[in-house]
């Protein structure tokens, strides 16, 4: 008969046991180290990408500071420009109603002339032709006055009315039996306005 032989566990000697225990270890430390390197690569994304977002932040609100600033200019430009526009145009009235006043001032010696002229003749009419003359002058007399009230200038409400330095010219005052005291009694020569201006006050007589 064979004999079976026990086997038996090879036992390991400690030189061995050591290098096994140093490979264990180095794989540990390897598998450490690169997830170390894993989470700090996580983070530095992390950072990089808050960096990111608080440079558009920042590029977002200079824009944003920007188009205020622009929209600003824009609106004080406007204003200006609004300012210029009405300070123009009220010049510009301005110029035209001095002209006008003007013109209207050296007008109104001819006026005079013409309307005394018309009252003289009137008291000379004798006949028909005298009386169709005097009606085509008071005609014409009729038309310049329309011409300047078309362009606004007004004869001065006086005769009757409350005495008023502003537009009148009182040159005597003396006792009247028809018109209350401070009441213009008679027109010696007539006034005329454009507006608010006064081109020429009304001569006058005042009541006592």
């Amino acid at each position: 008969m064979t004999k079976n032989k026990a086997k038996k566990n090879t036992p390991v000697a400690p030189e061995e046991e050591t290098v096994v225990a140093e490979s264990v270890k180095e794989e540990f430390t390897e598998a450490q180290a690169v997830g170390e390197e894993a989470v700090d690569e996580d983070e530095a994304a992390r950072a990089e990408n808050r960096e990111d977002e608080t440079n558009a932040n920042g590029t977002s609100g200079g824009a944003g500071a920007q188009d205020e600033d622009a929209q600003t200019k824009y609106l004080r430009l406007f204003a200006d420009f609004q300012n210029f526009k009405k300070r123009t145009e009220k010049e510009r009235f301005e110029r035209y109603s001095e002209g006008k006043k003007d013109f209207a001032a050296d007008l109104l010696p001819v006026i005079d002339n013409f309307e005394r002229a018309l009252g003289e003749d009137a008291k000379a009419v004798t006949d028909e032709h005298d009386t169709k003359v005097l009606e085509g002058m008071q005609l014409i007399f009729k038309q310049l006055q329309d011409v300047l009230a078309k362009n606004g200038v007004e004869e001065i409400e006086a005769l009757g009315a409350d005495f008023d330095p502003n537009v009148h010219h009182a040159v005597i005052m003396e006792p009247s039996k028809e018109y209350a005291s401070q009441k213009v009694s008679e027109v010696l020569q007539k006034g005329y306005k454009t507006g608010e201006k006064v081109i020429r006050p009304a001569m006058v007589k005042v009541a006592e």
